[in-house]
Parts: C-alpha cells; structure tokens; sequence
C-alpha cells in the first residue's frame, strides 16, 4: 500500500551574487511539507552545508515564473532573455540582500511536485488550527 505523498525535496543548483559581486553558483534545496501548506523554503548551501533558510509563500514562487510579484524581504521575477530561463529571487534582510537565481525547470518540477501534496487554493483545507495555535501561544498538544 503506498503512503500518501506529505513533503517534497528538491536539490537544486541557484546562482547568488550582490550588488558588488557576479553570481556564483551553490547547492540548494527547495523544500515543501504538509505541515505548512503556504509555505515554501529555501536552504542555501544545503545539503552540502549547515543551510541558511527562506521561508515564504508557495503562491509567491508559482507566480513569480510568470510576472513579478512580491513585496517587502521577498520579491520573485521571470527572468526569460536568459537562456535557459530563471526565476529571479530578490531577498532582503536589515543585514543586507542578496540576488538568488534558479533554473525555471527546476521551479517547476517542484512546484507540480508540491501540488501533487496539496492543490493550489486547496491550502487552507491542510492547515492544523490546534497546531498553529499551540504555536503561537507555546503549549504543547
């Protein structure tokens, strides 16, 4: 009997360069997991290092391959005159920011990955309400 499917990992190659500094390429990994269906992560230098994580919205991945989308620490651009096509990811923190690229087929097979664990729009139906309020207010189930 197959277990269903609840976390999808994908090892991916990204591209990190700065203002100053020319893209450099580095393992990565783009992790999905039921226990948090809006959200995506990103661990740089995984599985090779002690990764440096991003967490932030599924929808903002998916609809950043299309059109530039995001506000705030977290931005996401097609960016398709490069060949192959990449998706741009623009994240900011007080301490500085950096430009991540990844290929546009490896964001794809990820995401139709995760929307094999959960559908998209279908998220709110997979979020544990006890959980995420034990969380918040530090009590344990």
């Amino acid at each position: 009997m197959n277990q269903p499917l609840t976390s999808v990992r994908c090892t991916v190659t990204v591209y990190v360069g700065g203002p100053d500094k020319p893209p450099a390429p580095l393992p990565a990994q783009l992790h999905y997991d039921l226990t948090d269906p809006c959200a995506v992560r990103l661990s740089l230098g995984a599985p090779l290092t002690r990764p440096v994580d991003w967490v932030f919205a599924r929808s903002l991945l998916a609809e950043g391959r299309q059109l530039p989308t995001g506000i705030g620490d977290v931005q996401v651009t097609p960016v398709n005159t490069s060949r192959p096509p990449r998706v741009r990811l623009d994240l900011r923190t007080a301490a500085g920011a950096a430009v991540i690229e990844i290929a546009a087929t490896d964001v794809t097979a990820f995401l139709e990955q995760s929307f094999a664990v959960v559908p998209p729009g279908a998220e709110s139906a997979y979020i544990d309400l006890d959980r995420a309020v034990a969380e918040v207010t530090g009590q344990s189930g």
